[in-house]
């Protein structure tokens, strides 16, 4: 009995939906009234769609144009659609004969078609007496100008960076690679939201095959919609449990374009102000823009010192716990007496104290980034100042200590990629751990596991540890150093190009 009424509400609650759906034909009507029915029962509680009703001068048809109040240029609406269709008689060669002046004119034959349309920002005009609508190009969404990027800050490099319209994105790239091997690939995914995403790359340099697996995971892909680009990320990289990140994203234009010129595909999202670049090596997180506008022994000075402070980010708190708990005689005599009266007042083992001040160190910094910005730095001259004074001074963790965190914060702002920082920040917990457990064998065999692990690491197929695992010394030449520009004739082996030869014989003569 209970399984018996169970089908019958089951029943009653479907079966409404099912009567709406037979409502809502997918092919139009050349009734225009019906047409204007099946429009308003598919958008249904939308008060910000606007439906005009005219007639169009040339041919006195009855007519409808549909739009959604604020993804519409007003503007474009009343100077280029209903002007012409209400005043102008003349004749055109335009879609349908219409005299619009809109730049694209594109017939839609099926209802899915027309909601499409107008969710994207085009007008849709609906004409009596024709079983076919016509979407007109009037988007006109608010849109952000052009600004100076956020994250990756820039001495010598341009001070644009990407906004949330894919479009604009595009054409910032086409500015640097005024090329027409410079193609685009576009695929739409989500179900309730279609978002264009667009991958751009040399058609004579990048590998097909890599291309093809990008595609393939992008399409495969069955979500609702994807919002911004790190989303993504994460739903296509090859290994989601890694801590390092397999893509790259960053907010400048020259950059993509360094990239794309190097062989790499940039993958630009509709409505997220970054791009993705792949595939990707470990070592093309520790280069910046800003390398190639410097004199090439500078540039490289600067990426050893990034891979420097790389290791002290993860390794110094816990090289400070192991030497305090476990390897006393690896500490010059004076050096340990000056440890041990910095922690003769401190009640906590190191590796809790180091907990501690780790924590407190994330909270500030995750305080200053989501503050207001003057709120933020004084957020942050606070906790570096007072607070790290009080600690002290109640004796609840060492000078000593303090000093190690401030060094790791530090050296964990120079890294120039803020996913690889983030990656930085996981590790140096479980090499804290590793070492509060096994002391300096514990550090050993926590960087064992993570070069093993960035050994086995893969981006879009491509070997992450590339050049160095496997060894490919002709990309030694712009990996962790950076030679001078004339000698890096070749395109990096890492990203698989198919055309090698980037530039010819530029070496500078000179006086002598």
């Amino acid at each position: 009995m209970w399984l018996d009424w169970l089908k019958r509400k089951k029943y009653r609650t479907s079966q409404p939906q099912r009567s709406h759906k037979q409502q809502i034909h997918d092919s139009i009507s050349m009734d225009l009234q019906q047409n204007l029915a099946c429009l308003l029962a598919q958008f249904t509680q939308t008060p910000d769609l606007i439906v005009r009703q005219l007639t169009i001068k040339q041919s006195e048809e009855q007519a409808a144009l549909v739009y959604l109040d604020g993804l519409a240029d007003k503007n474009s609406i009343n100077n280029n659609v209903l002007r012409p269709l209400q005043f102008e008689s003349e004749s055109s060669d335009a879609v349908g004969g219409l005299t619009v002046t809109v730049g694209q004119v594109l017939p839609l034959t099926a209802w899915s078609q027309i909601e499409s349309a107008v969710l994207e920002g085009s007008s849709v005009l609906l004409i009596a007496g024709r079983a076919e609508a016509y979407s007109l190009d009037t988007k006109g969404w608010p849109q952000r100008a052009i600004e100076d990027p956020q994250l990756e800050a820039s001495l010598k490099g341009a001070h644009q960076g990407f906004v949330e319209t894919g479009s604009q994105n595009i054409a910032m790239l086409r500015r640097y690679i005024p090329n027409r091997e410079l193609k685009v690939k576009e695929l739409w995914v989500g179900r309730r939201g279609h978002t264009k995403i667009s991958i751009l790359y040399l058609g004579d340099v990048a590998h097909p095959e890599v291309l093809q697996e990008l595609s393939d995971r992008i399409a495969r892909l069955d979500v609702d919609v994807i919002i911004n680009t790190g989303e993504l990320a994460e739903l296509i990289e090859d290994n989601p449990y890694s801590p390092f990140p397999q893509f790259i994203l960053t907010e400048r234009p020259d950059a993509a374009a360094s990239q794309i010129l190097q062989g790499r595909f940039v993958v630009v999202v509709d409505r997220s102000p970054s791009v993705l670049v792949a595939p990707v090596t470990f070592t093309s997180f520790f280069q910046n823009v800003d390398d190639y506008s410097t004199r090439w022994s500078i540039a490289t000075f600067i990426r050893l010192l990034r891979l420097f402070a790389f290791f002290i980010a993860i390794l110094l708190p816990a090289f400070y716990i192991a030497i305090t708990s476990y390897n006393f005689e690896t500490i010059p005599i004076k050096l340990l007496m000056t440890i041990g009266e910095s922690r003769g007042r401190v009640p906590f083992p190191p590796f809790v104290e180091a907990i501690l001040m780790e924590i407190t160190l994330e909270m500030m910094r995750e305080a200053g980034v989501r503050l207001p910005a003057p709120v933020g730095q004084t957020v942050g001259i606070v906790g570096g100042i007072v607070i790290g004074q009080a600690i002290v001074q109640a004796g609840l963790v060492s000078n000593i200590m303090v000093i190690v965190v401030a060094f790791t914060a530090i050296a964990s702002f120079i890294l120039p990629n803020y996913d690889m920082v983030a990656a930085v920040r996981l590790l140096r917990f479980a090499m804290m751990a590793a070492a509060s457990m096994f002391g300096i064998v514990g550090i050993v065999i926590g960087v064992m596991t993570m070069i093993g692990h960035l050994i086995a690491l893969e981006s879009l197929g491509t070997p992450y540890s590339a050049p160095f695992a496997p060894m490919r010394f002709a990309d030694w030449k712009d990996a962790l150093l950076r030679l001078p520009l004339w000698k890096m004739k070749r395109r990096p082996l890492s990203a698989r190009p198919i055309q090698m030869n980037r530039q010819g014989s530029n070496h500078p003569e000179g006086d002598g």
